[in-house]
């Protein structure tokens, strides 16, 4: 037991050594798109939807946290307030395209319509049904414009969806993850799989397809999505003009420090590790 223990440990260390080694790679590919993106001012929409637990959130986080903020755009829309809910049901996500030289990630998005709302009653079915037969033509008039769209579906299976759900429950620092959504998801899977089905089924179209991205595995999934994302642009590397620095300038004779006491946080750092 002891030696199969080690393998399976030294198995692991190696397939996370080479995951983070690959996505080193890949965020550097991403600097590179940014780079791109701001130079020639290209406008980009990527779109995440998926089941709830698909790990989405970590998707973004992956593509994000190495790049500019003010070029790679997350957007997370809270529900519809009173006033956006009487408004054309797409007029509240078009304020938050992009500009030239950036790229916006939504972390959901108006297919909420087709998924959750039809699912919860918050629509009809007529208006689920019109959305379906609408939206197509609205991505065909953004890609006409010079955005590129690109769509990605993140599946999980029920059991990884169920181990992720209870790890949300039992980390207090995960307990923001789970919503009573979440829970309506996790009861109502097959109602849920219904609605995807159709919206997969008849918004994938040749101009802006569906991307399916299996997720149980989720380093995988990085992986593979990012990989398609950067496949997906035709970006090219632009180079970078290192700056000179130059020369610090010398402390002048007359400075003199105001002696005001400072305010320092409390050092505790040594203290933890005793």
């Amino acid at each position: 037991m002891g030696h199969n223990r080690k393998v399976h440990d030294g198995d692991k260390a190696a397939r996370n050594k080479h995951y983070e080694k690959e996505m080193a790679r890949l965020q550097i590919e991403l600097s590179h798109l940014q780079t791109w993106v701001r130079e020639t001012g290209a406008r980009i929409v990527i779109v995440f939807e998926g089941r709830d637990a698909a790990g989405k959130g970590g998707m973004i986080k992956r593509i994000t946290e190495r790049v500019s903020p003010r070029v790679f755009r997350v957007v997370a829309l809270p529900a519809p307030t009173e006033r956006e809910k009487s408004q054309i049901y797409i007029q509240r996500y078009i304020p938050h395209f992009p500009a030239a030289g950036e790229v916006v990630i939504f972390d959901r998005s108006w297919y909420n319509r087709a998924g959750v709302e039809r699912v919860m009653g918050f629509c009809s079915d007529a208006q689920a049904e019109r959305f379906l037969q609408m939206v197509p033509k609205a991505e065909a008039v953004f890609i006409d414009q010079g955005i590129i769209l690109l769509k990605y579906f993140l599946t999980v299976g029920e059991d990884e969806q169920e181990r992720r759900f209870r790890r949300r429950i039992d980390d207090p620092v995960r307990h923001w993850k789970l919503s009573p959504m979440d829970i309506k998801s996790y009861q109502r899977w097959w109602d849920y799989s219904r609605v995807y089905d159709e919206m997969l089924r008849v918004t994938d179209t040749p101009h802006a397809p569906w991307w399916i991205v299996p997720s149980d595995d989720k380093k995988r999934a990085h992986v593979n999505c990012i990989t398609h994302i950067l496949g997906s642009i035709p970006y090219e590397h632009l180079g970078f003009d290192a700056p000179d620095l130059g020369r610090r300038q010398k402390r002048p004779k007359d400075y003199v420090e105001d002696g005001m006491p400072r305010k320092l946080v409390p050092d505790v750092f040594d203290g933890l590790a005793a």
